[in-house]
């Protein structure tokens, strides 16, 4: 696992604060590695979730740091997203 995927887990489950996530929801962070959002919080793994959302490493960076909106990101590319678009919505509220 890379340091930026140990990185994001962390950080999300902080953000989280012990709460989970009604559904399931899998960032793909392109040449990093894969982080699954679900009931039991932030964890990295590579399973079937119910939306997948890939972005480069920069990208998912801005989101995390609240430096760009997750839902801009999409609509300028910079983030695409594979499913449930409801559950990427929830997920935005995680992430806020």
């Amino acid at each position: 696992m890379s340091d930026v995927v140990t990185e994001a887990v962390a950080a999300l489950n902080a953000k989280m604060d012990g709460a989970g996530f009604d559904g399931s929801a899998k960032f793909v962070i392109e040449g990093e590695g894969s982080i699954v959002i679900d009931s039991d919080g932030a964890h990295a793994g590579d399973e079937e979730t119910d939306v997948s959302l890939t972005a480069s490493t920069e990208t998912f960076k801005a989101i995390l740091d609240g430096e760009l909106n997750p839902t801009t990101a999409f609509m300028t590319g910079k983030l695409s997203v594979d499913g449930d678009m409801g559950q990427a919505m929830k997920l935005s509220g995680v992430l806020g």
